[in-house]
């Protein structure tokens, strides 16, 4: 479980600084919207580096499996990258609607993804890596910054 529960518990904190954000959005707190959608942002950029520099790499080497989950991970990572960056537009340009609606369509996204993450890549990362490198990788992620 040591994959599963640090990288959940990360979802979970990325999960929250994106409600922040989307609140701020419907209330028209702009200043407020791009503090929260900026850290929401970072965090989950962050979150991706971790896992296409350190984990994915971690479990295609001790699986064998480099055209198997990580790659569908890493296609939706950069369909979250695209709409983060819609997201940042709408929010420049005070656009209410476009903001929330690409929220909706981030949420969902989201939402599945994590879901995907969570019940499949990250079991068979606690399940299928030596412990010595779930521990070493576990490290590994935790000096990742932007």
């Amino acid at each position: 479980m040591i994959i599963s529960t640090y990288m959940k518990h990360e979802h979970r904190e990325c999960d929250t600084l994106f409600a922040q954000a989307e609140e701020a959005i419907a209330t028209g707190h702009w200043e407020d919207a791009n503090e929260k959608f900026l850290s929401f942002a970072n965090e989950t950029l962050r979150h991706f580096k971790k896992e296409e520099e350190a984990l994915f790499p971690a479990f295609e080497s001790a699986t064998g499996m480099a055209q198997g989950p990580t790659q569908v991970m890493r296609y939706e990572h950069e369909q979250v990258r695209g709409l983060v960056g819609n997201m940042a537009e709408a929010l420049e340009n005070k656009d209410k609607d476009a903001a929330l609606s690409i929220a909706e369509s981030m949420m969902i996204l989201l939402q599945q993804h994590n879901m995907k993450e969570e019940q499949m890549l990250y079991a068979m990362c606690d399940r299928q890596l030596p412990l010595d490198l779930k521990e070493s990788t576990l490290e590994e992620m935790k000096k990742v910054s932007l």
